[in-house]
């Protein structure tokens, strides 16, 4: 079981003006610094709150069910009283839409979920898949990876603004300035400090907990 990048942003949340800006550079000479920050900072923004910012596509693996006791077809479930429902629950919020979901047969043999098996909800915190009314989703050979789901996350390519982005936009100008004015591990002959607690308070509210 484990997450994979298929497609990577190909924007940043927060432009290189924008950085020039919030660390009053007028000049060029930190340009390829400065972006690798923005990069730096959104990735460590994203695996603090652990959601997506900007649009991304990754591929879900999952392992079939296969200790005793556990779902017979291999699939994910929940428990709802003594009955027990297929449901995927995806990671890195906030879900865009699935672009397929893969499965390895009870034969060993890879197949492609249908569209029209599966509903997906994108509005809750989590995206959920569940089977479509009615049906019930074929077996899955008890293995490891049997399942892969391949999704597309994030706000947007070019969001705008909005409450949560906002504070996702500030806590990472906050990091790349710090890490433009502190460029080693230990800032030797002052306080010594981490990424700055202002980035995390502006994130706390958006971290998701699984």
């Amino acid at each position: 079981m484990g997450l994979s990048l298929f497609s990577a942003p190909t924007d940043e949340p927060v432009s290189l003006i924008e950085a020039k800006q919030h660390c009053r550079i007028d000049s060029t000479d930190d340009d390829g610094l400065l972006a690798g920050y923005i990069l730096a900072a959104r990735s460590w923004a994203e695996d603090y709150t652990r959601r997506a910012f900007m649009t991304q596509t990754w591929d879900y693996r999952i392992d079939a069910s296969i200790a005793s006791g556990e779902s017979v077809s291999g699939w994910p479930e929940v428990k709802v009283g003594s009955a027990c429902y297929q449901r995927i629950h995806l990671p890195k919020p906030p879900l865009i839409s699935v672009t397929s979901i893969t499965y390895v047969d009870s034969n060993g043999v890879s197949q492609t979920l249908a569209a029209d098996q599966y509903l997906v909800n994108a509005y809750s915190i989590e995206g959920i898949i569940d089977p479509a009314y009615g049906v019930t989703w074929p077996s899955v050979r008890r293995q490891m990876n049997a399942i892969t789901v391949r999704f597309v996350c994030g706000y947007g390519a070019n969001p705008g603004t909005g409450q949560e982005l906002d504070r996702i936009r500030q806590a990472i100008l906050l990091t790349v300035g710090h890490w433009y004015e502190n460029r080693e591990s230990v800032n030797v002959g002052n306080i010594v400090t981490e990424v700055p607690q202002a980035a995390e308070m502006l994130l706390f509210p958006l971290r998701v907990f699984y």
